[in-house]
């Protein structure tokens, strides 16, 4: 009786611990925040990860209930349609930074485990047949990222419908790169990514970035992307 009452137990439990899993959370560091120091510090890393990125997070599952909860109620009240709209507002900005962050994160490496090491192979080929070298393609996205007004990205993608070319993409605010768009390196321009060390020199924070850039990362994404 007691095994069966475990069993009833754990059944009537699986759906709200499905919830949480579906939920999301910040991704694991492959370093530790001081680790790209001293091109980009330890305390900005920090802040922009715990709270930031932390924000993102909780902004979009809070959203995605949100979405869920109103989205049940629709066929009873019509007018729900517009606080939906509004809540799918906020998904797209919530979940645009949280996704943003994730391919940040990922694509940055101490110089210790290989930032700033140029990339190889169908990636290295295919930027020196695009752009001529490397520092070509780094212009290029710091040109990009200047040209950012207030708060945005900078991505260097690799469009699956124009024949694989690689393409250095503009983004606002907290939008991302979808479709036939696949993110190899995405730069974050927001001013909370650079101003505690930087201040208002953030063509310096660009020109930085690139010494813990992760280009095998890169590359893997390079070759993934289909």
């Amino acid at each position: 009786m007691f095994a069966k009452s475990v069993a009833r137990r754990a059944l009537q439990l699986q759906p709200t611990l499905l919830a949480k899993r579906t939920k999301v959370s910040l991704p694991e560091l492959d370093w530790d925040f001081g680790a790209l120091e001293p091109h980009i510090s330890g305390q900005i890393n920090e802040l922009h990860y715990t709270k930031h990125h932390q924000t993102y997070v909780n902004g979009f599952n809070a959203a995605v209930e949100q979405f869920d909860e109103l989205k049940s109620k629709l066929d009873n009240d019509p007018a729900v349609a517009k606080q939906i709209v509004a809540v799918q507002q906020n998904l797209k900005f919530h979940g645009g930074g949280y996704v943003n962050h994730c391919l940040f994160w990922k694509n940055l490496a101490p110089t210790s485990q290989g930032g700033g090491e140029a990339p190889t192979g169908a990636l290295a080929k295919q930027i020196e047949t695009q752009f001529g070298s490397l520092d070509n393609l780094i212009s290029l996205t710091n040109a990009k990222l200047a040209g950012v007004q207030g708060s945005g990205w900078a991505f260097i993608v690799k469009n699956v419908e124009n024949g694989n070319q690689l393409e250095v993409v503009q983004t606002y605010n907290q939008d991302t790169v979808t479709g036939p768009l696949k993110p190899l390196v995405a730069i974050d321009s927001w001013e909370h990514a650079y101003y505690l060390q930087y201040q208002n020199q953030k063509a310096n924070y660009f020109k930085a970035i690139w010494n813990v850039i992760n280009w095998k990362e890169a590359a893997k994404r390079f070759e993934a992307a289909a």
